[in-house]
């Protein structure tokens, strides 16, 4: 591009080198008094106008922000359609536009699937989606928000059945509560007795439930209501009875005494999910759980001490971070190739407290000859790789520890002792007997319960477990075979590396809030009897049922049946959701119109836990995958890329997003929780370190979009940042201000053509807004399509935002066009309307709603709701490449005059030249453009196309020079 200017100012006046008279001089200077005078008069009036502006625009935005700043009233009835007769307003307000829709989606029916007149799927088919139950542990957090944002974009955009719930949460729940009642009376479950802290959940489970579900309602989830289930309702319980049941006959189930995670505080085994590493670079004191507040014990310490050597001087030095476990040890084990210990193979050391005879074994597996000295303590019933050597070399599995965290007959000399205070007692006790060798600084990671902090013990525990091998294996088969498919992709790698590796399922859980296990000891009258084997239990849909198996099972015997009182862990009966919420084992109607599911949404970091359970259940028990499609989102951190933590004062609510609050009502929301005093602190100064202003209001809309923003199909974490939502709050203002001045363009009297297909009237620019429309119809149903919500928000805010926005909507209606170019822009204006808010509605629901019901219909049109309008499909009629092109080229050169326009710091009513030279694309194009150039051009005067091989006009110096500049722009 090239560019010529003249912005000098001259007079008319001719100059000339002759002496002037006297006269002439006094008039000289009469004239340049008066021009000073008017010049000064001119610039005083300037400045005053200035300040009239200025002051007016002060004016204008305290009633913009005072007209915001108002409370919204609801007026319309619970489930009444919203009155949208009444004019617009003036500006976007997120509590006006989201309120009433969702009642009246609701009344109306729009969140039930759609079947045929025969009750069966129509042709279209059926999209369900089993929603992730959110544990009735408490509020919903912004991570939920981010679930429900991704699968309600997919449910609007499909027909569908989208099933709620929520989960019971049995270790969390009941977690919560015990600490509620401790907070409130000091009293302890075991206090109260279990029929009445049961009583106690259930008032918490009622409480939350209903915060969860407004929850889901004010986030704009379309669920059907009608079908909610919990984990703990009789039908899905009835389930659960009957899966333990039929695995146990099976001998799937069985019972069997082997190394759990034990939390002490807790007082029940924990699933791996709900155990977190805590790393150490080496010695740390810690607080733990259960002791003095100001006691503090060491960790991220090798420990070493001797073990002395049966009948001899010689003495076997061994490593521990745990040496309190030193009184579980049943073994020294050496490498069968270690020079240094071939004499001592098959001999034994003394256990220099209890005396206990301890073998020295071979085992090539466990030891590394390189590392400290060679010899590693076993303890197979408080360490997990030392349980399997156990087991290999059929060892003692010497059990220490009380449930309760002291020591057992076998910890003697320490019986009674917490298990703490005995780490400090055995380094002192070996100090004594001069066995103890020294300590160094050692980096590990310890496991932390993640529900009361405690510090988990491997414990050996009678138990009821699950063999997962063979269900593993179909499980596996069916994503190799392409039957499953599983995304992100390095989702699908976690899925074979875990399944492969698969373990035993431990499912007793020792709390009380559950589905309490159906299984049955046999108590038979004077004979000893071990509990901890499958010998003497029966499993029962109901106690009848488990009598008569006691019958057969032992004859002409006289007993009495136990109910065992441990429950089920909680992914036991969530492994059942996709075919349990439709009343499985019953054949019933709903299983067999919506079962198997289609897909399932929910954080990579429960793909085993919970996903692959369901697999393997599913297969298992209906003999059909449960859905077809696995969907792992990120996870959601802070804007620091920290983990959401309520310590960290950074686990956000997802209502005040939608609502906006303040860093004082932030604070005080912390005191509503189980937090420490001593954490409520830390987390305040978090708080006020990330929101210092609180957070503002943005409305559900812009939430939405914001989440759905950040979600790609390979994404693992999002680190969330509270200005971009303000950002896409203003995106949707700019929504808002753009149909309010569309709809002012079509007029009360617009009549709609009767589809939107071209009329062959369009000018170039419609040629190119419809092509634009149609490449963003495209890109987002196949950014859908492939799960890449971040690609589908982009191209959908870029077609409203630059396209529609910035770049047609105003430049392209102005007043002096023919009624023809009008009427078929308005035709244009329409089509874009109705498909860029059906395009928008998956992200942003209640603004697309609310817009939509403003829009005329066309003919035949009786569409009652975005909802239930076809989502937008591609138009081959409105693909124009030339008209992409030729637009842009019309765009380019309006870019390049807003350049060189802010470069001479011209801005007032500047003449635009377009010159046509040779390697001008089109010379036609700018002929029939010149005032869509003009407009989009701020504050240009005219603008004139200069044809091929004609000359530029020549700049006439005028005094009108002050107030304009020329520009000429050609294509070289």
């Amino acid at each position: 591009m090239a560019d010529s200017t003249d912005s000098t100012p001259v007079t008319t006046e001719q100059s000339t080198n002759a002496p002037k008279s006297k006269n002439a001089e006094k008039n000289e200077a009469k004239r340049k008094e008066k021009m000073a005078k008017f010049l000064a008069k001119q610039e005083k009036l300037k400045a005053a106008t200035a300040t009239s502006s200025e002051g007016s625009k002060k004016e204008k935005s305290k009633a913009k922000k005072a007209l915001e700043s108002q409370e919204f009233v609801e007026s319309t009835p619970e489930g009444e359609k919203k009155d949208m007769s009444q004019p617009m307003a003036a500006t976007y307000n997120p509590r006006a536009v989201e309120s009433a829709w969702y009642a009246w989606w609701e009344k109306e029916g729009y969140f039930k699937p759609e079947l045929a007149a025969d009750g069966k799927p129509k042709p279209a088919g059926l999209f369900v989606v089993p929603a992730p139950p959110p544990n009735v542990t408490g509020s919903l957090h912004i991570g939920h928000a981010l679930t429900v944002a991704i699968q309600d974009a997919l449910v609007r955009w499909f027909t569908v059945l989208f099933n709620p719930g929520v989960d019971h949460a049995g270790i969390s729940t009941q977690s919560v509560v015990e600490k509620k009642l401790w907070t409130e009376s000091k009293k302890t479950r075991h206090e109260l007795g279990r029929e009445k802290f049961i009583e106690e959940i259930w008032k918490w489970k009622n409480l939350y439930g209903h915060k969860i579900t407004v929850q889901l309602k004010r986030l704009g989830g379309s669920y059907d209501w009608d079908r909610s289930a919990f984990t703990m309702d009789e039908k899905l319980s009835k389930a659960v009875i009957e899966t333990f049941c039929r695995l146990q006959e099976e001998g799937i189930i069985y019972r069997a005494t082997r190394l759990v995670n034990w939390c002490v505080r807790l007082n029940t085994a924990l699933s791996n999910l709900e155990v977190e590493s805590k790393e150490l670079s080496g010695r740390t004191f810690l607080s733990v759980p259960g002791y003095s507040a100001d006691e503090k014990f060491e960790f991220g310490v090798l420990t070493s001490f001797a073990y002395p050597v049966e009948d001899s001087d010689e003495k076997i030095v061994v490593a521990t971070t745990r040496p309190e476990t030193m009184l579980g040890d049943t073994a020294v084990a050496v490498h069968p190739q270690d020079l240094r210990y071939k004499h001592l193979h098959g001999k034994y050391v003394v256990h220099p407290f209890n005396g206990r005879r301890i073998p020295i074994v071979t085992d090539e597996i466990l030891v590394d000859m390189e590392f400290g000295t060679g010899a590693v303590k076993v303890t197979p019933a408080h360490d997990f790789n030392d349980y399997e050597v156990g087991k290999r070399h059929n060892l003692e599995f010497t059990n220490i520890l009380n449930d309760d965290g002291t020591m057992n007959e076998n910890g003697a000399p320490f019986k009674g002792m917490k298990l703490y205070h005995v780490r400090r007692a055995i380094i002192d006790a070996l100090k004594e007997k001069g066995l103890y060798v020294g300590s160094k600084d050692n980096p590990m990671v310890i496991p932390i319960c993640s529900k009361s902090g405690d510090i988990v013990e491997p414990l050996l525990k009678p138990q009821w477990w699950v063999n997962c091998s063979s269900m593993a294996a179909e499980a596996i088969k069916a994503v190799k075979d392409g039957k499953l498919r599983i995304r992100p992709s390095t989702s699908e790698a976690e899925w074979f590396r875990w399944l492969e590796n698969i373990r035993d399922w431990c499912i007793s859980r020792q709390l009380w809030w559950g589905h309490r296990i159906p299984a049955y000891f046999v108590k038979i009258e004077g004979i000893q009897q071990d509990q901890s084997v499958d010998t003497y239990w029966v499993s029962g849909r109901t106690f009848e049922e488990a009598t008569q198996k006691a019958k057969k099972k032992f004859p002409d015997v006289q007993f009495t049946l136990e109910q065992d009182p441990d429950v089920l862990d909680t992914w036991f009966s969530s492994g059942l959701w996709p075919f349990s919420i439709f009343g499985w084992p019953e054949q019933t109607n709903d299983l067999s119109l919506f079962y198997p599911t289609s897909l399932l949404e929910t954080g990579w970091d429960i793909l085993f836990f919970w996903v692959a359970r369901m697999v393997m259940l599913g297969i298992k028990l209906t003999g059909q995958l449960p859905f077809s499609e696995v969907f792992c989102h990120a996870m959601i951190r802070d804007a620091h890329g920290r983990k959401m933590s309520k310590s960290l004062g950074n686990v956000i609510d997802p209502i005040d997003v939608m609502e906006g609050i303040s860093l004082e009502k932030l604070h005080a929301k912390l005191y509503e929780g189980n937090l420490d005093p001593r954490e409520i602190e830390k987390a305040k100064a978090g708080q006020k370190a990330d929101y210092p202003n609180g957070i503002p209001e943005c409305g559900t809309d812009a939430l939405r979009f914001t989440l759905c923003s950040y979600s790609t199909n390979e994404a693992r974490d999002i680190n969330l940042d509270i200005s971009l939502l303000e950002s896409n709050r203003r995106f949707c203002n700019k929504l808002w201000n753009a149909t309010r001045f569309a709809l002012m363009k079509l007029g009360d009297s617009f009549q709609t053509q009767e589809t939107p297909r071209k009329t062959g009237r369009e000018s170039l620019a419609e040629r190119w807004i419809l092509h634009k429309l149609n490449v963003a119809v495209i890109e987002t149903n196949k950014a859908l399509d492939e799960r890449n919500f971040k690609e589908a928000t982009r191209v959908v805010q870029a077609f409203w935002r630059d396209s529609l926005c910035d770049e047609w909507i105003k430049p392209f209606f102005y007043a002096d066009a023919d009624l023809i170019r009008q009427r078929s822009a308005q035709d244009t204006l329409f089509t874009c309307l109705e498909a860029g808010l059906k395009l928008l509605h998956p992200f942003m629901p209640f603004v697309s709603e609310e817009l939509y019901q403003r829009l005329p219909r066309r003919l035949g049109d009786n569409t009652s709701s975005i909802i239930k309008s076809q989502y937008p499909l591609e138009q081959s009629e409105y693909d124009d490449p030339k008209a992409d092109s030729d637009f842009e080229v019309i765009l380019s050169a309006c870019a390049t005059a807003r350049v060189l326009i802010d470069v001479y710091k011209k801005q007032i009513n500047p003449i635009i030249y377009i010159e046509n030279t040779e390697k001008t694309p089109d010379p036609t194009i700018f002929n029939t453009c010149t005032e869509n150039i003009r407009s989009l051009i701020k504050g240009a005067k005219s603008v004139q196309v200069i044809p091929k091989d004609q000359p530029l006009p020549v700049f006439t110096e005028t005094r009108e020079t002050i107030l304009e500049m020329k520009i000429s722009i050609g294509f070289n």
